[in-house]
């Protein structure tokens, strides 16, 4: 949390706890019921005014929360995409590994298989009539 959201966090509570303070107050005071009304009227009288600082005062957290919202969202697509590419180059980069190792595999073993089969293949008539002659 911000040192400017804490701060606008607590106005906000301040703000909202004097007004429950004040009129908790009044109605437990020992005055008379007729005082009681006048302070209460008073109150209410200024009640529009207290509630307009408190709706400005929600409203510039909400738009200040907001930017921060926006900014760290900014942050973390910009993180994610990176994270992304990485994986995709690193998977890139195995997969080839793994086709050039069974490419090698293939060609180890095809070499294998070539010199086994023309240690067994038989030597064609023809081929072994010339020799003889």
């Amino acid at each position: 949390m911000s040192r400017e959201n804490k701060t606008g966090t607590f106005i906000t509570g301040l703000t909202i706890g004097s007004a429950l303070g004040t009129l908790i107050g009044l109605l437990i005071a020992p005055r008379t019921g007729k005082e009681t009304r006048k302070v209460i009227k008073k109150s209410a009288d200024a009640l529009p005014e207290l509630a307009e600082d408190l709706s400005t005062s929600i409203q510039l957290q909400a738009h200040r929360l907001s930017e921060e919202a926006l900014e760290n969202w900014d942050d973390t697509l910009a993180r994610l995409r990176k994270a992304i590419a990485a994986g995709i180059e690193a998977s890139n980069l195995e997969k080839a590994k793994r086709d050039n190792q069974a490419i090698q595999t293939i060609d180890t073993s095809a070499k294998q298989n070539n010199h086994t089969e023309e240690d067994k293949l038989p030597i064609p008539q023809s081929e072994s009539l010339r020799d003889r002659n």
